[in-house]
């Protein structure tokens, strides 16, 4: 019997969130499960599909506070929208009659969608076809201090969900150090290893296009054009600054912040919004300079680029960092933070990346094809109970 995966996720600034979780839906269905997938965020470009994708109505982050949701015209969310969403959603879940489901991130994060979540679980538990239930999570998790917090976290994992697939690696990173109650969950937590997309491992990277250059990019590109316009201030004061170098924006960049960029743009700089082949680029490129969310650094780390981080640490944010500084003291990366940006420290911190060699990586990629066998296995088990 084949089994189905309905998989619920919810990108609200970058993309990075829905590139892994098409990363997962690749592998379960290399794996011989039929999925769909329920996205939440606003439709994503320069990725290729996979499994049977279910546009929910997109919702986003009016900016990096995260602290305004708003609709595919711009409006905060109200409760009208909130009711179409969960209509929407519970309406897919009935007609999908999963024998998996599997949400990315919640309770550990998107406590904005309780409001459609909580009636999901509530239709998992309580239905004649109870679903196995998993949370798909990242290695980092953005810090949570209050307890209380944490507890209402522990106790709705608990009571909803089977397991917490997390996608990484205890030696590396253990989940205690960004969610300190993790241990509470001890006996529903799998390491997973870090889920590389099988379409990145498998890019060519024999090709002559940005070999040598130095390359900045910015993910998904909602929240990178201070990154890039810090990293072209500092160019003329690098050693590098008579080489090519090449600017990936991303997706999500604002038209306007594109505009910009490309009217200032340096000769000897190539700009590319979009670029499938990223990763063939990081492995060609004589130094990376980006951000830090967890797409960028597996990429970078599974061809041993030349890596300088800057995690994005707006706000809240703190998992980007915790991540840049636990790898660069295993030295597998370089990291400058945001406060430290100014073109002399900026180009110093540039050549001093471009003068080390390639870094030695011992991680294992292959957290999406675990992912997909830990999700069979549970579902073929649970498939055996109830007979």
């Amino acid at each position: 019997m084949t089994l189905r995966l309905l998989f619920h996720v919810q990108h609200l600034l970058g993309v990075g969130h829905f590139r892994r979780a098409m990363a997962l839906v690749r592998a379960c269905e290399a794996a011989g499960i039929d999925v769909t997938l329920a996205s939440g965020g606003r439709p994503v470009e320069g990725i290729a599909p996979a499994g049977r994708l279910v546009q929910l109505p997109p919702a986003e982050s009016a900016d990096s506070s995260f602290a305004t949701i708003i609709d595919e015209a711009g409006r905060p969310i109200d409760d009208a929208w909130r009711d179409r969403r969960r209509s929407a959603l519970l309406d897919l879940f009935a007609q999908t009659r999963p024998d998996l489901l599997l949400i990315e991130q919640f309770p550990f994060g998107r406590r904005a969608f309780r409001f459609e979540l909580m009636p999901l679980l509530e239709a998992a538990r309580s239905g004649p076809h109870r679903p196995v239930v998993a949370c798909s999570l990242r290695d980092v998790l953005v810090t949570k201090s209050d307890p209380k917090r944490q507890a209402a976290m522990i106790a709705l994992a608990r009571d909803h969900f089977d397991r917490v697939l997390v996608h990484g690696d205890p030696a590396v990173i253990p989940l205690e150090a960004s969610f300190p109650a993790a241990a509470a969950l001890a006996d529903r937590i799998i390491y997973t290893g870090y889920v590389l997309d099988s379409a990145v491992a498998a890019s060519p990277t024999g090709g002559s296009d940005g070999h040598g250059e130095i390359l900045v990019s910015a993910g998904g590109g909602a929240v990178g054009r201070p990154l890039i316009e810090a990293a072209l201030a500092a160019r003329p004061l690098t050693q590098w600054r008579a080489k090519p170098w090449r600017i990936v924006t991303g997706p999500g960049m604002a038209e306007r912040d594109l505009a910009a960029l490309r009217a200032s743009l340096p000769m000897g700089v190539v700009l590319d919004r979009v670029r499938p082949d990223l990763p063939a680029l990081f492995a060609r490129c004589h130094l990376s300079v980006s951000q830090a969310g967890y797409n960028t650094v597996m990429e970078l780390l599974s061809v041993r680029a030349r890596a300088l981080v800057v995690p994005f640490a707006e706000a809240s944010e703190t998992e980007q960092t915790l991540r840049a500084r636990r790898l660069a003291a295993l030295g597998m990366i370089d990291v400058i933070e945001t406060d430290a940006l100014e073109p002399a420290k900026f180009a110093a911190a540039i050549d001093h990346a471009a003068a080390r060699a390639r870094p030695a990586v011992d991680l294992h990629f292959d957290g999406a094809a675990r992912s997909a066998r830990i999700l069979m296995d549970l579902g073929r088990a649970r498939g055996e109970q109830s007979r």
